[in-house]
């Protein structure tokens, strides 16, 4: 069942990239159909078979034998390790569906933010649909109502501390950061919407530094903060209430 999960999550990647590159450059996702970037050439099925198809073409394109970015295949990789450790963790059901697409978008945020500095609100809408689908499905099958007003409590706290930094940075915090904290407040609620923020500034902080002590960027270059919340998101989804806990005992 592994290797079924880990497969498809490969699968689900490779599409992903698509929508990692089209949206951005507002191109349709369904037409046309799936090309080389470089010379637009249609590709064939089996050379759209995830991570094998980009290590038997050594990572050129067959026809205009331009190098395909490595993205390609992190993505399928990453996703494929992603829908792994959800199954692991949620097994199959319910709860793996919903963490699922809310990874896969969070992906495609992050890939555009890193590439192009922007979060595109249609994603933060996508997100914010399929949390208010995924919450509704549990009232209707668990009656678990008082844990949307903690929802509620959530969105409003997460994006409220977004809006204070853009205010007192003067711009540091982007909009679309704003957004996506608040529909990420949504979904973790109030205690686990904390711990999110503090560990995405705490995995960015880390990060900038060894990107700077690599010589990768300068002290004055923007680095997008998208990656490192969905980062956070992910940790807390899977370890928050273990991590609130060994805190909290610790130091009590």
């Amino acid at each position: 069942m592994t290797i079924i999960i880990f497969i498809l999550g490969t699968i689900v990647g490779s599409f992903l990239n698509v929508f990692i590159y089209r949206i951005p450059r507002k191109e349709g996702l369904t037409f046309p159909s799936f090309h080389c970037s470089k010379c637009f050439k249609p590709l064939k099925w089996y050379e759209l078979i995830p991570i094998l198809s980009f290590f038997i073409q050594g990572g050129k394109c067959r026809y205009c034998k331009e190098r395909v970015t490595l993205q390609y295949p992190f993505v399928e990789i990453l996703n494929g390790f992603t829908y792994l450790t959800l199954y692991n963790y949620f097994g199959v059901g319910l709860q793996f569906v919903f963490y699922a697409i809310i990874i896969d978008i969070l992906i495609i945020i992050s890939l555009i933010d890193y590439n192009f500095r922007i979060i595109p609100s249609k994603l933060n809408i996508l997100l914010l649909i399929s949390t208010f689908i995924y919450k509704l499905f549990q009232f209707l099958l668990y009656d678990i109502s008082p844990y949307f007003l903690n929802s509620i409590i959530g969105l409003i706290a997460s994006s409220g501390i977004f809006l204070l930094l853009l205010i007192i940075s003067k711009g540091g915090v982007g909009g679309g950061d704003i957004k996506l904290m608040g529909v990420l407040g949504f979904i973790l609620g109030a205690e686990l919407s904390f711990l999110n923020i503090f560990l995405s500034f705490f995995i960015g902080a880390i990060a900038s530094i060894l990107l700077i002590m690599l010589k990768i960027k300068r002290r004055k270059d923007s680095i997008p903060f998208a990656p490192f919340i969905s980062i956070a998101f992910m940790i807390t989804i899977l370890w928050g209430r273990d991590i609130i806990y060994w805190y909290f005992t610790t130091l009590f």
